[in-house]
């Protein structure tokens, strides 16, 4: 982009064929294209916008609230995208509703992770800043979060979270225990890019993973558990985008 000009007057954004013709401020940012169908049934006058490559967009509302849900697709360099096409069309708040493998082990399939912060094992934010650069949630939407799944009475956990870049290095194991042990909650691709992204352009962040792969489970049994919807992925799913509605609403009215 040519320096001088207002990232804010920009209007058909490349990647996501979206405009700035909707009043959005809030964004659901699901990693599976598939998975905006399941979101749709928890919105009123859900209607898709455009569909470009793994980036499908659907405005719906909540409570009459309008709310954009954008997939991300899988990794830091495709959020990365939609997190700046969504700040320069003046979205302003951004929530994650991902999958999760468990680093602790009371930590149960379906149970959902509010992550508070997320250790930078990826690529994508090295290329904007350091590494001495914290990748933190916004305090008030976590507060919002927590408190919806207190009032539905759902299992849930807060704390650090991993994001990195592969599942299928030489030394996954190794990794995952090395995480484990320094309190980790569970592991993702997606969440220290948003928190990180989200900070620089002044948005409010926060990601809410539904656990899909215990500690030391199978990771390809259990994302096909969530694909094929299997009970315990699939309740934790539904309770994430309920989780995730729910706290925009109760931080809209603050």
């Amino acid at each position: 982009m040519k320096e001088g000009i207002n990232r804010m007057s920009m209007k058909l954004q490349p990647h996501l064929q979206l405009n700035d013709n909707f009043q959005a401020k809030y964004a659901l940012l699901p990693g599976d294209p598939k998975r905006i169908d399941r979101v749709k049934q928890f919105l009123t006058n859900a209607r898709e916008i455009v569909y470009n490559r793994e980036f499908r967009t659907v405005l719906g509302y909540y409570k009459n609230i309008p709310i954009l849900v954008v997939s991300t697709g899988i990794g830091g360099p495709s959020a990365g995208i939609v997190i700046e096409e969504l700040a320069n069309l003046g979205v302003t708040t951004l929530i994650r509703i991902g999958s999760s493998g468990a680093l602790q082990d009371h930590i149960r399939i379906g149970d959902l992770i509010i992550a508070t912060g997320a250790v930078r094992d990826e690529g994508t934010t090295k290329t904007h800043i350091d590494l001495g650069y914290p990748a933190i949630a916004d305090y008030q939407l976590v507060s919002a979060l927590t408190d919806a799944c207190t009032a539905h009475d759902l299992s849930y956990h807060t704390g650090i979270v991993r994001s990195h870049d592969s599942f299928y290095t030489d030394r996954e194991e190794e990794i995952e225990e090395y995480w484990s042990r320094k309190g980790i909650l569970g592991s993702d691709m997606e969440t220290s890019t948003l928190f990180v992204l989200g900070a620089l352009r002044n948005l409010r962040t926060a990601s809410i993973l539904n656990v899909v792969v215990p500690s030391k489970g199978n990771l390809q049994s259990g994302i096909n558990d969530l694909v094929g919807g299997e009970s315990l992925p699939q309740k934790g799913e539904e309770h994430q985008i309920l989780v995730a509605l729910e706290g925009i609403a109760s931080f809209h009215h603050s």
